[in-house]
């Protein structure tokens, strides 16, 4: 059973999703820093210096014991421009990775002028051979 995972944790695939997955984290927290320091300051700016990550409506009001009860709807406004740059970023990637492979595809099925001269050739020996 251990050959056998290890064989499984070894192969290409799984190496690459654990890159991707490692990689990703450290690119949310780019994006989120991006978010948090670079864009939501100056469009709280241009909204009379309100503070995204502020905005919460108090559902219960703290008492010496317990602290307040807010909806904090700054902070999902926040994740969700988190989520649309980091979901656009990968559309963009994705794009260009398909935009490669289709190069690469009909890179392959297109035969070189070699090789279309070299393929004649030899279906004239062949059929002079006959």
């Amino acid at each position: 059973m251990f050959k056998e995972f290890k064989k499984f944790a070894v192969k290409g695939n799984v190496i690459d999703l654990a890159v991707g997955i490692i990689i990703g984290g450290a690119f949310g927290k780019i994006v989120t820093s991006l978010v948090n320091d670079i864009i939501m300051p100056p469009i709280g700016a241009i909204l009379a210096g309100v503070d995204f990550s502020k905005l919460s409506i108090v559902l219960k009001a703290a008492t010496e014991n317990k602290p307040a009860v807010s909806f904090n709807y700054g902070n999902f406004i926040n994740a969700i421009i988190d989520f649309l740059i980091i979901s656009l970023a990968v559309f963009v990637m994705v794009k260009q990775i398909n935009k490669f492979k289709q190069k690469e595809e009909t890179k392959k099925s297109e035969d070189s002028e070699e090789l279309k001269v070299l393929k004649e050739i030899r279906d004239s020996l062949k059929n002079e051979k006959k």
